[in-house]
Formats: structure tokens, C-alpha cells, sequence
């Protein structure tokens, strides 16, 4: 057997060993907190650690494989090398492509990267350029979220573990497909979390999910390459195209080199090494340009970021929704606002958080494709109540309208998955915590946080029953029957459209013009020659554009002056000039 280095950071216990195959071996400690040892080892070997006189055995907070779960010993492991086969793909930026965001569990019947496989023929022919995938890292419980991840460095096993993570992205890059992966650093789930027993991964900070990572603290320094070692891992050994980032703004760093900024710079240092550009993609609610401005411009040099404003600016005008942090959101000028500036909170006073909120987004310099635009996202969704997408509650022509509005704009644009031919199936909060104390109390702080928001208790979905992640996976027989398949159709034009017309991959904002009249509830996007016409009411209305149709949901009828649609419908045009 060849020989194997086994090395763990672990600077609180005063000894550690290794256990390989039920065998115990000392470790040797160095000044910096690391333990190592060498030792011969098979190649698919089961090892863990034991820290001072405990005698349990922890897995290897690095792991690659955690075959029997993130409570159990790890394996060494390795890519074959013939896994890869995609050589020829060249990569490609994020900005200004279409991205399809999914969950691995709930995509397919089966649940599995394998199966997921099987269903990128269909997203080809959608014409989407980018596959997300929710957290693919270890979890405990076999399905959920996966936002809950103890062992960042490993792929959850029931979905197929890492080679069926190299399968998924070599087939998708011979499909022309990139790939992004969702990773979440801003906290550590509560099922196999054995970090604090190694040394201070946590800090005395918290956030809504728990305790905040240390990026700041004393001992930061080995966090922080923690957290850096593990985003490059997945674009350097599973050939990622880029990382979703989960909630930066939770990422408390008051060093004066801000660990996204250090992130960015190492990912450009791979991109350059690998030949291909890698992209890093920012979740924030904190409306602060800095995280899209380039480093050398003094900021941190995110690719791009979800936007919410835009989420919240078209769902409000289209569904009439004012609640929460709807509120603020609703109207036609709001609309354009948004659309125009990137942000709706500029600095501006939020009655949701009330207090001001966000920072002016330079036009003339941050192009509108480092921002995300879209009308569903897994959170916006799933955090509601039961689950219930847009497809549930609104008209066919209202979710026609909201991907005009989104895949017509200027920005990256992104879907969820199914919302294309407006999937039937809820997105619930689901999980499978094995511990029956954190699964009972996770039931029920989901009952009594909507309760206390004035729904029946009785309706929330139980997160730990089965049959809420049963409901959650798509209906693919559904696909392609009347309304759903006229949708499907509908969304592919939009999405063809946006790559052949070159006045629509114009990414300056200062360029874009809205024309809308709040009272006839209707609202154009104007994109050089290019007119996105929407109506948002139940009238027929009068639009003032003309032009040849080149995409439309609804029967527009275009005169010499105006254009005539009725009801909730969208007219693509080229406009006479």
C-alpha cells in the first residue's frame, strides 16, 4: 500500500491520532496547530481522528468522502484518471448568460446527480447557459436544502458522492452547459458539526442560522484558508465554472483585506492556471456595489450578485403582493426605478428593516450584468409559508409578463427550476435530521415561526415528514400539456431571442428606456431598437410602440401609432425607426 500523509488542523486538544481502518497511529503536533502523520494506506482507506482522551472517532473536517454520513469515518479519494473528458471546454463569464438554478433531490423523481444527467438534453434545447445547483456539500439526514452542510469538502452521498459529481459536470460541460455550485460559508449546520472540537472555527458573533464563522477572531487565519481551500477546490477538482455565494452579507470580516476580496483574488489566480474564466456569484441583501465593483477599483470583486430589488420590483407589480418586505415594492414607478438604477434602496429609507438602506449603483461604470434578475428563486419560494410557487396563485399570462420583464431586461438573468412551464409542485422547506430532539424542534420552529405571522399552524408543511420533499419534486409529465407546454415555449423564444438580438445584450443601464402608465397598468422596456411591451391589468390597453412582433404571449394587434393588447399579455417588437 502506498504511503499517506494524514494532516488535521486541531489546536485545542493536547493529542490527536489517527484511526485508519479501526487502527490507531500517533500524530505529531507543529507550532501552528497541524497534526500529521504518515502512514501506508489503500486508496479507498476509512480513517478519522481521535482528539485528546475521547475515545469517539471524529471525521476529517477536510474530508473527500463520507460514504455512512457526516457522523461517521471519512475516505481517502481520489478522481480516476479517466474521469474527466472535458479538455475542449473553453468556459465562459457569467454576465449576461441565463442561468438555471436546481436542487439535486427535488429536480428528478430518482434524486440523484446521475438522473439530473438525463435532463440536460432538455435544458440545452431551453437554451439556458449555466446549470446552479443548490449545496451538493455533506448534510446530515439524507435530503434537504442543503444549506445545513457540516463537511463542506465532501459531496452528499445520496446524491452519488464525488464521482457522480465529475459525471454531472463533464457531461454538462460536453453539452455546452457551465456549472456553478452553491457554497454556503456563513455558518455550519446543527447535525454533525464537530468543528468546534478541532479548534475556533466559530466566533462570538451569530446569524439568523446560528453561530458565525471566525474570519476575524484569534485563530482566523486557518478559517479563513479553510473556507478558501474549499471554494477552489470545487472549481479546481470538480471543474466548476464558479460558486453561488450563500448570504456574504453574513460574512462578518472586520480585517482589513475582506475575505471575499481575498477569495476573488485566488479564484482569478486559478482561472489564469486553469485557462477558462471562474466565476464568483454573491448573495447579499446589503444593496452595496462595493461587492460587484472590481478590486482594483477599491472593491471586492464579485462577478456579479443576486438582486432581490428586481425580484421584489416585478413580482409586487405583477401578483399585487404587499406583505413583509413587499412593501415598499408594488408600483409601476417602482418598477422602472428599479429596473433603471439596479437597486430600488439606494440610501433610501426601507419600511421593512426601517432604517435607510443600500448604496447608489454607478450606471456609467458597473454594468447591469453583474446583477441577477429573476422572478423565482429556491428562497423565494421555499421560505414562504407552504411552499407555493407564483404558478399557483397567478394566471399563465402574469408569468409571461414576469419572464418578459426578467429575460427582456438588461441584467443576467436566472430561473428556477420548473418555473419555465410553470410547475405545479410546491418548494418546501424540507429536512431529515436523524437527531429526534433537533428534528422536533426544527417542526416546530417552523409552525411557530409562521404562526406567529398570522397562518394556521396546522398548514405548515412538516419539514421532517417525507412527503413534504416527496411534493417538491417536479411533475415532468406535465411539461409539455397546454398551458405548462405553451409557457415551456415561451420562455425558449424569450431566451433565443435575448442571444440573437444584439440591441438585447446591451449591458449599460444608462441606455435603457421605460416608458409605463400606471393608471392603464401598462410598461415598456425599451433596449435600442428593441421594445418589451407588458400590460398588467385586466383591460385591453393602448400601448405607444409599433414594430414587427418578434415574441409575444397574447394577441397583439399593432397599428400605426399604438399597439393594442389585451389582459396580461407581452409583445416583443422591433421597433420602426
Amino acid at each position: 500500500m502506498p504511503e499517506h500523509e494524514f494532516a488535521v488542523w486541531a489546536p485545542r486538544p493536547d493529542r490527536v491520532r489517527l484511526d485508519l481502518d479501526f487502527a490507531l497511529y500517533p500524530m505529531e503536533r507543529s507550532d501552528d496547530g497541524w497534526w500529521r502523520a504518515t502512514v501506508d494506506a489503500a486508496p479507498d482507506a476509512r480513517y478519522g481522528f481521535v482528539l485528546g482522551d475521547d475515545p469517539k472517532v471524529l471525521p476529517d473536517p477536510r474530508s473527500p468522502r463520507q460514504p455512512e454520513g457526516v457522523h461517521e469515518r471519512s475516505q481517502l479519494w481520489q478522481p480516476s484518471a479517466d474521469a474527466w473528458s472535458d479538455s475542449d471546454w473553453a468556459g465562459r463569464s457569467i454576465e449576461g448568460a441565463v442561468i438555471y438554478e436546481l436542487h439535486i433531490g427535488t429536480f428528478t423523481p430518482a434524486g440523484t446527480l446521475d438522473a439530473a444527467i438525463d435532463k440536460l438534453d432538455y435544458l440545452v434545447d431551453l437554451g439556458v447557459d449555466f446549470v446552479e445547483v443548490m449545496p451538493v456539500n455533506a448534510f446530515g439526514g439524507t435530503h434537504g436544502w442543503g444549506y445545513d452542510g457540516v463537511l463542506w469538502y465532501a459531496v452528499h452521498e445520496p446524491y452519488g458522492g464525488p464521482d457522480a459529481l465529475i459525471r454531472f459536470v463533464d457531461a454538462c460541460h460536453q453539452r455546452g452547459l457551465g456549472v456553478l455550485i452553491d457554497a454556503v460559508f456563513n455558518h455550519l449546520g446543527p447535525s454533525g458539526n464537530y468543528l468546534p472540537e478541532f479548534g475556533p472555527y466559530l466566533s462570538s458573533g451569530s446569524n439568523p442560522w446560528g453561530e458565525s464563522i471566525n474570519i476575524g477572531d484569534a485563530g482566523a487565519d486557518q478559517v479563513r484558508r479553510y473556507i478558501l481551500d474549499c471554494a477552489l477546490r470545487w472549481m479546481r477538482d470538480f471543474h466548476a465554472d464558479g460558486l453561488r455565494l450563500d448570504a456574504v452579507h453574513a460574512l462578518v470580516d472586520t480585517t482589513a483585506i475582506h475575505i471575499l476580496e481575498e477569495m476573488a483574488a485566488e479564484t482569478d489566480s486559478l482561472a489564469a492556471d486553469v485557462g477558462r474564466p471562474l466565476s464568483l456569484v454573491a448573495e447579499s441583501d446589503l444593496n452595496d456595489p462595493r461587492l460587484i465593483t472590481p478590486r482594483d477599483q477599491g472593491g471586492l470583486g464579485m462577478t456579479a450578485q443576486w438582486d432581490d430589488d428586481i425580484h421584489h420590483a416585478i413580482h409586487t407589480a405583477v401578483s399585487g403582493e404587499r406583505q413583509g418586505y413587499y412593501g415598499d415594492f408594488g408600483t409601476l414607478e417602482t418598477l422602472a426605478q428599479t429596473l433603471r438604477h439596479g437597486y430600488f434602496h439606494a440610501g433610501t429609507f426601507s419600511s421593512f428593516r426601517q432604517r435607510r438602506h443600500g448604496r447608489p449603483l454607478d450606471t456609467a461604470t458597473i454594468p447591469a450584468t453583474r446583477l441577477l434578475a429573476y422572478t423565482l428563486t429556491h428562497d423565494q419560494v421555499g421560505n414562504r409559508a407552504i411552499g407555493d410557487r407564483p404558478s399557483q396563485n397567478l394566471t399563465t399570462g402574469q408569468l409571461a409578463v414576469k419572464a418578459a420583464l426578467a429575460l427582456g431586461s438588461p441584467y443576467t438573468a436566472m430561473l428556477f427550476m420548473g418555473e419555465e412551464w410553470a410547475s405545479s409542485s410546491p418548494f418546501q422547506f424540507f429536512s431529515s435530521h436523524p437527531e429526534p430532539d433537533l428534528a422536533r424542534a426544527t417542526a416546530e420552529g417552523r409552525k411557530k415561526e409562521f404562526a406567529s405571522h398570522g397562518w394556521d399552524a396546522d398548514e405548515i408543511p412538516d419539514p421532517q415528514d417525507p412527503a413534504t420533499f416527496e411534493r417538491s419534486k417536479l411533475d415532468w409529465d406535465e411539461v409539455d400539456d397546454g398551458d405548462h407546454g405553451r409557457l415551456r415555449a415561451f420562455y425558449q423564444s424569450l431566451i433565443a431571442l435575448r442571444k440573437a438580438e444584439p440591441d438585447l445584450a446591451d449591458p449599460w443601464l444608462d441606455h435603457l428606456l421605460i416608458d409605463y402608465d400606471e393608471d392603464a397598468r401598462w410598461f415598456v422596456m425599451h433596449r435600442g431598437g428593441i421594445a418589451v411591451a407588458c400590460t398588467l391589468g385586466e383591460s385591453d390597453a393602448d400601448v405607444p410602440v409599433t414594430g414587427d412582433v418578434l415574441v409575444s404571449w397574447g394577441d397583439p394587434e399593432v397599428g400605426a401609432e399604438t399597439t393594442r393588447m389585451a389582459g396580461h399579455s407581452v409583445a416583443v417588437l422591433r421597433q420602426v425607426r
